[in-house]
């Protein structure tokens, strides 16, 4: 037990070094599916989230502190141009990091105002909106604790086959936990991509990991983005993986499409978007997956 007192000791040390206050009081709170969660009171009367990444690869905090970052003002540092999306999409705020903890902002979730599902919508077509020069990001990061490569391309099709499916793919082989036949239907797919991922379109900066336990209700009942897993991309992969899991109104994905329309056949391309979700949650939890998987993939294959 005296190296986990002393580990505690130590991540509390070094915030209270980074803030200069010291901790009157930390509660463990629920949230977070790799890290541990506190509430933090400081001497100064601040109260503060602090996220502790302590069996996790060294980086993963300041990645995530990153990306919260470029979401809120784009490659630091510069601001995005348009600042339309802050109006109504809040991004978590970060105030310190370490190597295996975060520190951000405390947000006190009230419950969603009455237009909470147009907020979402239209300030996500805002951020989505914003201008990037290229596909991927200039740091890798992580999607659920999965290495995420982010080196840049020009190309869409060949961002999405060779940077998150066929690493994929090829990992769950490895792991024998996908089926032959859809692993070579998979690769089939990557290579028909750039048939089949839609009209050109610039990239677009995007969350990357967007289901509804990462969108939160902040102090006036707006929604909030927490966990991010940055990088640039087409605009219908967060909004696939919104639907993928429910837990977002129609109402929110009307607001999108009437502040920025989709292209058309957005439709019979979201299993398409969602195989990339599906295949990182048949890496990290097994072949439960699988069904869901091969779903998509015959979707895909008949649009």
């Amino acid at each position: 037990m005296t190296g986990v007192h002393e580990a505690a000791a130590s991540w509390r040390h070094e915030i209270q070094e980074e803030l200069g206050f010291t901790i009157l009081s930390d509660e463990r709170i629920s949230g977070g599916e790799i890290g541990t969660s506190y509430r933090v009171c400081l001497e100064n009367g601040l109260t503060l989230f602090v996220k502790r990444y302590p069996h996790t690869p060294r980086g993963m905090a300041k990645s995530e502190v990153d990306g919260l970052r470029w979401l809120a003002g784009g490659s630091s540092p510069h601001p995005w141009p348009d600042s339309s999306a802050q109006q109504t999409l809040r991004i978590a705020a970060p105030r310190a990091v370490g190597h295996d903890w975060l520190v951000l902002e405390w947000i006190e979730s009230a419950s969603p105002c009455p237009n909470y599902a147009h907020a979402l919508g239209r300030g996500l077509a805002a951020l989505h909106a914003q201008p990037v020069e290229t596909f991927g990001h200039p740091e890798d990061n992580w999607l659920a604790g999965l290495p995420q490569d982010n080196t840049q391309t020009d190309g869409w099709s060949e961002f999405y086959g060779e940077r998150r499916l066929r690493p994929l793919v090829r990992r769950a082989c490895d792991e024998s936990i996908l089926p032959r036949g859809i692993a070579v239907a998979l690769e089939q797919l990557i290579e028909e991509l750039p048939m089949r991922v839609g009209d050109d379109e610039p990239p677009a900066p995007l969350h990357g990991d967007l289901w509804s336990g990462n969108v939160m209700t902040d102090d006036r009942g707006l929604p909030c983005l927490i966990d991010p897993a940055v990088y640039a991309g087409h605009r219908e992969v967060d909004l696939a993986m919104m639907r993928l899991f429910g837990g977002f109104p129609e109402a929110t994905f009307d607001a999108y499409h009437e502040a920025y329309p989709l292209s058309d056949g957005w439709a019979a391309r979201v299993p398409l978007y969602q195989l990339y979700p599906l295949l990182v949650h048949l890496n990290l939890f097994g072949p439960s997956y699988v069904s869901q998987l091969e779903a998509a993939v015959r979707s895909t294959r008949a649009a």
